[in-house]
């Protein structure tokens, strides 16, 4: 099968090639870095020349309001681009629970840009994925003020990018569902509670302190970015994560 991926230079798009060509796809990497922008529409069709599906990655360059004409201008591109060129199946990748979150704008763009490939004239995959192991340090980081870190209780599913790249790989080669997949870690934990984990396996002198308001995820509501009923769940959970990222 021929898979275009767009964001290919990413922290999935990288390993969502990787996987499909170790299953025999002939797979075309494309982003900035080769010509191709869905800002300008520079390189994009011949990107897609010969396409049967796309997988689109890429990610705003920012978590603010500039998220939204961002996402709108590179998602009205593709999809007009990649039904030009007969294109059969574009493939999203999204969040779970962005419809949720009313009050991060970042979620409203991602939500704007589900939208748009719903309402486009291509058929398509949604995956949504909910927050990624490795990123929990970064979040973490974002509320840390000398040795205490601030964290709300809202609860996340933390999801293996390897979980979520498989999910990618089998809406890319299997035909388009016209709707949601949602894929998920197989645990629930309060942020706080996922903090003091990750504190556990890899001290560093901080220690986590309970902060409703604090960062992103303090104007998140409890449970909104869980996934729901359904959900395809990974078979790596963060302590197994933990345990395999220390080793390394």
């Amino acid at each position: 099968m021929n898979i275009a991926v767009v964001g290919a230079g990413g922290f999935v798009g990288s390993r969502l090639v990787k996987k499909l060509r170790s299953e025999g796809h002939e797979v075309t990497a494309h982003g900035r870095s080769t010509g191709v922008d869905l800002l300008t529409g520079e390189g994009v069709p011949e990107a897609l020349a010969g396409a049967e599906v796309v997988v689109n990655t890429i990610d705003a360059p920012s978590f603010d309001a500039d998220a939204v004409p961002f996402f709108r201008t590179t998602t009205e591109t593709l999809l007009s681009t990649a039904d030009g060129a007969g294109v059969g199946n574009v493939v999203l990748l999204s969040i779970v629970g962005i419809d949720q979150v009313p009050d991060v704008e970042y979620y409203r763009a991602k939500l704007e840009q589900e939208r748009l490939v719903e309402a486009g004239p291509v058929p398509y995959t949604i995956v949504r994925a909910t927050q990624f192991m490795d990123f929990v340090e970064p979040i973490m980081s974002w509320t840390t003020s000398g040795d205490t870190v601030r964290l709300p209780t809202t609860r996340l599913q933390p999801v293996a990018v390897e979980d979520v790249v498989d999910t990618l790989a089998e809406a890319a080669t299997t035909p388009p569902h016209d709707g949601i997949v949602n894929v998920a870690g197989p645990d629930i934990f309060p942020l706080d509670e996922l903090a003091r984990l990750t504190l556990r396996a890899h001290p560093d002198g901080r220690e986590v302190t309970v902060d409703e308001n604090a960062g992103l995820f303090g104007q998140v509501p409890q449970d909104a970015i869980v996934a729901p009923p359904g959900a395809r769940l990974g078979t790596t959970s963060y302590e197994q994560w933990l345990q395999r990222e220390h080793r390394a």
